[in-house]
């Protein structure tokens, strides 16, 4: 469908039916990636956005996980600081913006905490309804067979939350390279966000398009990585994703 689509638009400003400036066609589009390829450019920008993406993501993943399990685990640990958690969850990414240039600076410590912020409130939500919704019978037996707390959290605990929170920590992925475009908004010099930017500034729609590719094509390599990394962990699943 979006092959026939490009082909289609294409055909369109070829015979002059439709103005491609401010949406050029697929050519236009191809010539300025390989450009950004064959300058280096677009290796310096994706470099950079791999880089602060994937540094929030370890720290909001780190962060996430430890508190969605200590909430998730302990009531009192719940009722003190899921109700905060949940209202700075409703704050919207921009708003983070001016405070974290105050504290931290313009450089990347402000966009990393950024993406971090991003991250860590998918992946709390996960680990954290994961760890209450564990059946009390599949505990019960780690009891009869007298499993040490160590091997519960090992044997009974972890397999049980584990396909939730790598759920968790591909919407977190998918959430960092959204949250990396507002930090990189807000005065990079390099990063995929700042070609948008720069784009946008010279009227270059082509040179937005392909910076937008980009981010598709980062994301789902990326998400692939994370689905072939943690797919090892899930192979004693017995379900019937392969046949449907």
């Amino acid at each position: 469908m979006p092959v026939g689509l490009a082909i289609l638009w294409e055909w369109l400003v070829a015979a002059g039916i439709a103005n491609g400036r401010l949406m050029p066609p697929p050519s236009v589009v191809g010539r300025t990636l390989w450009t950004l390829v064959a300058s280096g450019e677009l290796l310096t920008h994706a470099g950079a956005t791999l880089w602060r993406v994937g540094a929030g993501f370890g720290l909001g993943a780190l962060a996430g996980t430890l508190l969605g399990a200590v909430t998730g685990a302990l009531p009192v640990a719940r009722s003190l600081l899921d109700p905060t958690l949940q209202a700075l969850r409703a704050i919207p990414s921009i708003a983070w913006v001016p405070l974290f240039i105050l504290w931290l600076g313009i450089f990347e410590a402000s966009k990393v905490a950024l993406i971090a912020v991003g991250v860590f409130f998918p992946v709390y939500l996960g680990v954290a309804a994961a760890m209450q919704g564990i059946d009390r019978k599949v505990v019960e037996v780690g009891r009869v067979f007298r499993l040490s707390r160590l091997a519960m959290v090992r044997r009974v605990l972890l397999p049980a939350i584990l396909p939730s929170w790598i759920t968790a920590l591909r919407a977190g992925l998918g959430l960092g390279f959204m949250f990396v475009v507002a930090a990189e908004i807000m005065g990079a010099s390099e990063g995929l966000g700042y070609l948008l930017v720069d784009g946008q500034q010279l009227g270059r729609p082509d040179t937005i398009i392909a910076a937008i590719i980009s981010f598709a094509v980062l994301g789902k390599l990326a998400d692939g990585l994370l689905v072939a990394i943690t797919r090892p962990f899930l192979t004693w699943q017995d379900t019937a994703r392969d046949k449907l």
